[in-house]
């Protein structure tokens, strides 16, 4: 039992768990998760765990019941003796709240830290954090991974000609400008600026866009407001197809109404969030993260080197 490998899941996205079961070539660990009759979850690890590396897959999407489950099974591993317990959260939720930028406001993504320490996580693995700065939130190892090598697969065999790399706003270049290096192509970005929470105003194209196939990166697609307001400024300058590579597909709001109603060609997303089952397929795509976090599960298992993924 000491250092095995175990496996388990929440209910926020098991098809997920289930890809990165196979991967791993080990059955999901078996944990049950109910409600009891007024609501209150209900969590159960239905095997010997002592001494053994446990990774708990769990994305903290909306509704916060899935941040509950995972802290309840952390806590559970942890009275069960685990050797070590990894929270494996592909979606990191609360980070858009990472620092104290009005007044009577809390900073979520410190809160959730925290809480996921106390309840008993060792280690956290995660996928492109909203901001890079809460890694530092933490006092136990975060291991970050990035849905670029996936995307830019993908975009390499689309096999577009003319491409440029936009950046939706100056946060993204330094990411945007990874990817445009190692698809060799120009890079763009967008100056916006945010008048209301959750409303985005373009202000400038900086770059050349005309008559060039465009490719959007972005570590999120919430309400799509500011993707499908980037997009149209492109549009009115001159570019040809649009395409959108988005990590996590939150799609809340009024997501979907806004993209099939902007120049946008295609919305390609991974599976850190399940995507919604009223999202046309003719517009969204999903490419699959599972081996990604697969091979980072057992590099972190056998006390191996996760950086390298990225070399």
């Amino acid at each position: 039992m000491k250092d095995e490998l175990k496996l388990f899941c929440g209910n926020s996205n098991r098809p997920l768990s289930e890809k990165i079961s196979r991967y791993l070539d080990i059955p999901l660990s078996n944990a049950f998760i109910d409600r009891f009759s007024d609501g209150e979850i209900h969590v159960k690890i239905h095997e010997n765990v002592r001494g053994a590396d446990i990774f708990i897959v769990q994305s903290t999407h909306a509704p916060a019941e899935h941040l509950m489950e995972l802290l309840l099974m952390l806590d559970a591993a942890r009275r069960a003796s685990a050797r070590r317990i990894t929270a494996v959260i592909p979606y990191f939720g609360y980070a858009r709240q990472d620092r104290k930028d009005q007044p009577r406001v809390p900073i979520s993504a410190k809160l959730i830290a925290n809480l996921l320490t106390q309840a008993g996580a060792n280690r956290v693995l995660t996928m492109d954090l909203h901001a890079a700065q809460i890694q530092g939130f933490f006092d136990i190892p975060l291991d970050h991974l990035f849905a670029a090598p996936v995307f830019i697969k993908h975009i390499k065999e689309r096999r577009l000609p003319d491409t440029v790399l936009v950046a939706p706003d100056p946060g993204s270049i330094a990411m945007t400008r990874y990817f445009a290096q190692r698809l060799k192509t120009s890079l763009a970005f967008i100056d916006k600026r945010r008048p209301e929470q959750d409303q985005t105003e373009v202000m400038n194209v900086i770059g050349e866009v005309d008559g060039k196939n465009v490719v959007i990166q972005d570590d999120m697609i919430n309400t799509a407001s500011t993707l499908c307001k980037g997009a149209q400024a492109l549009n009115e300058l001159g570019a040809k197809q649009i395409f959108a590579y988005c990590t996590h597909p939150v799609l809340s709001g009024p997501a979907l109404e806004n993209v099939s109603q902007s120049p946008i060609t295609k919305v390609v997303v991974t599976d850190t969030i399940p995507l919604r089952p009223d999202a046309a397929e003719d517009t969204f795509e999903v490419v699959s993260v599972s081996e990604l976090f697969g091979e980072a599960i057992k590099r972190i298992h056998n006390e191996e080197s996760v950086t390298s993924l990225f070399d």
